[in-house]
């Protein structure tokens, strides 16, 4: 198969988690820890293809699971934030609560046909050599992707509200002692987060694998919350994380393919297990051991380029006097 081919189709699909992790990471940065990902992405995922079925609107279908997105979110945040309960053990509980649940609300279409994002290929730059073939090839939710991917890294690094994003999230204290309103902006951006994994969900079961079926997303919800971490809690680097899963995904493809004999439940969760082993490599012990072998210069300069620090209020309770 052609790499051109490969790397794109390695786009488009990862287009669903590009969703799922900038609004993981828009949550933690404000300090809050979302373990509910992969319940919400289900969610997502059902009520966006039951909406968008029943109504003939993909619009409303993306819009119905965005709202269920920050539903789910917002039950989280009232019981971190407002009750100060554990932020780890509301989101587990909703990872399996929302999980069940989408499978049980989706019973009635399972496999049934549906509307799908149709493909749209940008006018002239579809024509640039490789670059066209490579990005503009898609449709408009791959190319909302690439968008959000920038608007999300100006947002964080080149304006006022995003230092206060990081600022909620690092020093919650400093900024409330600056007339910051802690609690409203963790809110707001969990909310935020939250809808951004409802639009993950229903990018999957109206574009990247169309249709609803049980489990129809399972894993990808845990494989974004590994991702925010091994992308450093940066938009950029996230979204590299999530194209490296996608390019995996595409090599195992073509693997099994070429390597018959080998069974497909390999190929299957290949991806996540590699995705997994590239997070223990870049965790503070596991690069330390990695980076042995090279002179300490060196070994300085890579480390300060992909090792990854959390955010220092992240899932800690505020408690302003």
């Amino acid at each position: 198969m052609d790499i051109i081919v490969i790397l794109s189709t390695a786009i488009a699909t990862s287009t669903p988690l590009i969703f799922a992790c900038l609004g993981e990471t828009i949550t933690e940065r404000a300090g809050v820890i979302n373990l509910s990902a992969e319940g919400t992405v289900l969610m997502g995922a059902m009520t966006g293809f039951a909406l968008a079925k029943y109504t003939n609107n993909l619009l409303l279908g993306f819009l119905g699971a965005a709202i269920v997105g920050a539903t789910i979110a917002a039950i989280l945040a009232f019981g971190a934030i407002t009750l100060k309960q554990s932020q780890i053990a509301i989101g587990f509980v909703l990872a399996l609560l929302c999980s069940d649940l989408s499978s049980f609300l989706g019973n009635p279409i399972v496999r049934v046909s549906g509307p799908t994002v149709p493909s749209f290929k940008l006018p002239l730059l579809q024509d640039v050599p490789i670059l066209g073939q490579l990005l503009f090839q898609s449709d408009l939710l791959v190319y909302t992707s690439y968008l959000l991917i920038l608007f999300t890294w100006f947002y964080f690094y080149r304006t006022r509200q995003g230092l206060l994003l990081r600022a909620i999230g690092e020093q919650p204290y400093s900024a409330f002692a600056r007339g910051t309103n802690v609690v409203l902006l963790r809110y707001l951006y969990t909310l935020l987060g939250g809808a951004l994994m409802g639009v993950a969900g229903a990018a999957f079961s109206l574009d990247f694998k169309a249709g609803w079926s049980h489990r129809h997303t399972a894993g990808y919800g845990w494989i974004a919350l590994a991702i925010v971490i091994f992308g450093g809690w940066n938009p950029l680097r996230v979204a590299l994380g999530a194209y490296l899963f996608g390019i995996l995904q595409s090599l195992a493809s073509v693997a099994q393919s070429t390597i018959p004999d080998v069974p497909t439940q390999v190929f299957t969760v290949a991806p996540f297990a590699l995705m997994i082993l590239v997070l223990v490599l870049t965790s503070s012990e596991g690069l330390e051991q990695a980076l042995k072998p090279l002179p300490p210069s060196v070994r300085r300069l890579v480390a300060q380029m992909i090792r990854t620090t959390p955010p220092a209020a992240l899932g800690k309770t505020f408690e302003p006097d």
